[in-house]
């Protein structure tokens, strides 16, 4: 209990370890990473892995902070301490069974409200991915499906907005069990 302008108050501060990622989860990360890495480096475009955040003011005036397991941004410059303020040009987001839901719903309608321009989903146990491009349908920002990529499909997958960057499958999923 402390005492703050007269008022008792209680902190009840329970300190609780975060579940980690799996291996499998962690995986698809580097191996994306790794693969987008060496492909920009002479480009003013930067890949980045589950460490780095972006902060953005919403409509309603709440400030959301983001960490996608992998994003490429090309304004590197545009930061507010440790945190990117500007939208990145890609994400990718890696389901695990705590985050589907959240990745699938609430921040992917944060990233289209920012306007990130392409939004992956990686299933690691359907081995699928799937392809999201931002338009605009009366003016709205709006994210189209536009291919689920599994091993049947695998030649189709590409990065929408960079298409000189080569993404090979079975090295996306390289090592998963």
């Amino acid at each position: 209990m402390y005492k703050k302008e007269g008022v008792y108050m209680s902190l009840n501060l329970q300190i609780t370890d975060m579940a980690g990622a799996s291996p499998d989860h962690s995986a698809v990360i580097i191996n994306f990473v790794n693969m987008v890495y060496n492909q920009l480096k002479d480009s003013t475009c930067r890949v980045y892995s589950d460490n780095v955040q972006y902060k953005w003011r919403m409509t309603d005036g709440s400030e959301k902070t983001v960490i996608p397991d992998a994003s490429i941004n090309c304004q590197t410059k545009s930061r507010k301490g440790n945190s990117f303020i500007n939208a990145p040009q890609f994400v990718l987001e890696v389901l695990s069974p705590s985050t589907t839901k959240y990745d699938k719903t609430e921040k992917k309608e944060i990233y289209r409200s920012e306007e990130v321009p392409e939004y992956w989903i990686v299933d690691i146990w359907k081995r699928s991915i799937e392809i999201y491009d931002l338009d605009y349908e009366n003016g709205i920002p709006k994210y189209f499906l536009i291919d689920t990529v599994t091993k049947d499909n695998k030649k189709d997958l590409h990065l929408i907005h960079f298409p000189n960057i080569k993404i090979d499958f079975e090295r996306l999923f390289d090592g998963i069990d």
